[in-house]
């Protein structure tokens, strides 16, 4: 999956596919919007410090990523039915030492990976993750219309100007989904 730092050449790529295509002529500078307005950001300059404080990062040999979070399961069908067929991730792999060990699998959707594991000592059960998103309406919907019968979340305003879906897994665990404002 591309991030950020890839803008620069999936802005020529856009620019050289609309061309190809022959949908419209869109100049180096239109492409370089675009392509931060995909991202989220308001304009090209905005991503492009992003872009150098993160090209900073890595000359200082120090980059941290997004963490992610191992949450403790007991249940490999519950986690399935819960985070697969209800959040709808998707699964991305899963392991085990040998047959009849604990289950070790990573799920995601979108940017937001999870690990979930069997093994003690991996998460305590009843541990937070908050997840920042937008278009919680939607995934509001979206949950809402899934036969899914242990669960109907709600959306609240909350102090840091935003709004949050909390959710607790079959497990004691909590995704607090936030969209600011």
């Amino acid at each position: 999956m591309r991030d950020f730092r890839d803008a620069k050449s999936m802005a020529k790529a856009l620019r050289a596919e609309l061309s190809r295509q022959g949908l419209a002529e869109v100049t180096h500078s239109q492409s370089l919007e675009i392509v931060a307005s995909q991202f989220g950001f308001d304009n090209w300059n905005i991503l492009a410090a992003k872009l150098n404080a993160s090209e900073h990062s890595r000359s200082s040999g120090v980059a941290l990523e997004a963490p992610t979070p191992i949450l403790r399961i007991f249940s490999v069908e519950k986690a399935k039915e819960f985070y697969l067929d209800y959040l709808g991730f998707t699964l991305s792999w899963e392991h085990r030492f040998e047959d009849g060990m604990p289950l070790y699998m990573q799920v995601e959707r979108d940017r937001t990976v999870l690990h979930l594991s069997e093994h003690h000592g991996d998460g305590s059960p009843g541990a937070a993750v908050f997840v920042p998103m937008t278009g919680i309406d939607a995934f509001h919907r979206e949950l809402g219309a899934k036969d899914y019968p242990y669960m109907n979340p709600g959306i609240e305003t909350v102090p840091w100007d935003a709004r949050s879906m909390t959710l607790t897994d079959p497990f004691g665990n909590t995704l607090r989904f936030n969209e600011y404002r």
